[in-house]
């Protein structure tokens, strides 16, 4: 695929748009710790869910997933009238998903990505979320680690992609280079959760932080 103008903006928006870390943003507008300064210090709604606020994790997490969706969404309805396609789509979807982890705006110190990556996979195709959303919450009610939940449903989502692809969704290269590289980055990011799942030294799902 070739880059044109509109394209190059809706991908550099999308990543500002991504930039956006809701963790501190949300956890400074409700006067609580930065999410960077305890557990995992992941700014990630997992790690706000450790301060015992289920709010904030749930407003975390949605906002977190909204900002993957938002771009893939977008151009999905009104890109065909600037020659945008799924392509673009994707790879605006992957840029938000990197201003999640780099994060302009926060000293390119993001958290992992897993809730925008969600809200890439249900922008790119809704059946696409869920099989890989439904791949997270099983892996999580069993083992109780949301690190590798996260791992597995990485592990499977380009899978997903190409088995429905044709059949649930229309097949493109340029969406599944994409979500390869989303998922790749995604593991990377969980290297350190790796070697403590591996340890045995892994936080579970509803553990708080520790206090002094």
């Amino acid at each position: 695929m070739s880059f044109t103008l509109p394209s190059i903006i809706a991908i550099v928006a999308s990543y500002l748009i991504g930039s956006l870390s809701f963790a501190v943003i949300v956890s400074k507008a409700l006067g609580m710790a930065d999410p960077r300064s305890y557990g995992s210090k992941n700014p990630g709604a997992t790690n706000v869910l450790r301060s015992g606020n289920k709010g904030a994790a749930l407003a975390t997490l949605l906002l977190d997933a909204l900002k993957g969706w938002v771009p893939v969404f977008l151009i999905h309805q009104f890109g065909a009238q600037w020659g945008l396609g799924a392509g673009v789509a994707a790879l605006a979807g992957l840029a938000a998903f990197l201003g999640h982890l780099y994060p302009v705006f926060f000293g390119f110190q993001g958290g992992k990505g897993v809730a925008t990556a969600a809200g890439v996979l249900v922008g790119i195709a809704p059946w696409l979320g869920l099989a890989t959303g439904a791949t997270w919450l099983i892996i999580a009610i069993f083992f109780r680690y949301s690190s590798l939940s996260s791992l597995v449903a990485a592990f499977f989502a380009p899978a997903y992609y190409l088995i429905g692809g044709g059949i649930a969704w229309p097949l493109d290269r340029t969406v599944l280079v994409a979500l390869v590289v989303m998922s790749l980055l995604l593991i990377w990011r969980h290297r350190e959760n790796i070697r403590r799942l591996a340890a045995g030294t892994e936080s579970k799902l509803g553990s708080r932080k520790k206090k002094d």
